[in-house]
């Protein structure tokens, strides 16, 4: 009966959590639970991914494992309708085939794709799942995870798919700071030798990153030097229209 108890009491946590970030004072409030009851509890949710500290460390919310629970329930279709609008100006700028992905614990899963009408173009990815590190879609997603969950991911092993898969956690660790000053990330050649790709992140308000744009090509006509920084650009800006219209939704 304890441990029924101590579910319950998490359920009860999560619950409070989703419809608002909170410390745990103002939580033991919310659920009527002592504050080292709710310190126990939030600790082990935490560990666990379930919940994550924001702002000062002192504040929680729903964290990276619910919300990629919550993806796998929802495959994607409802993003993938929403987002495809911007995807189709993407193709119709780039002249290249533009995807959606959608975290899945520690892959991205491909749930969309909008081709381009060049006849030499890379294939459809739609129903495919990768590792986080070896496509730009997962690296932007867990460049916004908490500290926790990046250790985590990084202290497994980390396959290597091409001479150019980066596995080394220090080096994976620089890039995702990258990322998160810049806003999308290349990889080239990372997962299949011959294709070259740049994604940038989708954000839900209240939630966090959920997804990611990404646009890629044959290695050697993606990116143009003259075009990458346009590339990148122009990605990061639909991927941003894309949380806009979350946001809006929402």
């Amino acid at each position: 009966m304890a441990s029924v108890q101590s579910i319950q009491r998490a359920f009860r946590l999560l619950q409070a959590l989703a419809d608002e970030p909170a410390g745990i004072t103002g939580l033991s409030r919310r659920v009527d639970l002592p504050t080292s009851t709710v310190a126990r509890i939030l600790a082990t949710l935490e560990e666990a991914g379930a919940a994550e500290r924001i702002d000062d460390g002192s504040t929680y919310r729903i964290g990276p494992a619910v919300r990629t629970m919550g993806a796998q329930a929802d495959p994607g279709q409802d993003l993938y309708a929403l987002a495809r609008p911007h995807m189709v100006d993407l193709v119709d700028q780039l002249f290249e085939n533009v995807g959606l992905s959608i975290p899945s614990g520690y892959e991205m899963h491909y749930v969309g794709q909008v081709n381009c009408a060049n006849p030499v173009q890379v294939r459809d990815w739609t129903g495919t799942s990768l590792p986080m590190h070896i496509v730009p879609s997962g690296l932007v997603v867990l460049s916004y995870w908490p500290d926790g969950a990046v250790n985590r991911f990084l202290g497994r092993r980390l396959d290597r798919y091409t001479v150019n898969t980066e596995t080394r956690p220090k080096q994976i660790r620089e890039r995702l700071a990258a990322i998160r000053r810049d806003g999308h990330v290349w990889c080239h050649e990372e997962y299949s030798e011959g294709i070259n790709s740049v994604a940038a992140p989708i954000f839900d308000d209240g939630v966090g990153v959920v997804g990611a744009l990404h646009c890629h090509g044959p290695s050697y006509r993606f990116p143009d030097e003259s075009m990458r920084d346009i590339a990148a650009g122009l990605v990061t800006a639909g991927a941003a229209a894309v949380s806009s219209d979350l946001g809006r939704r929402s």
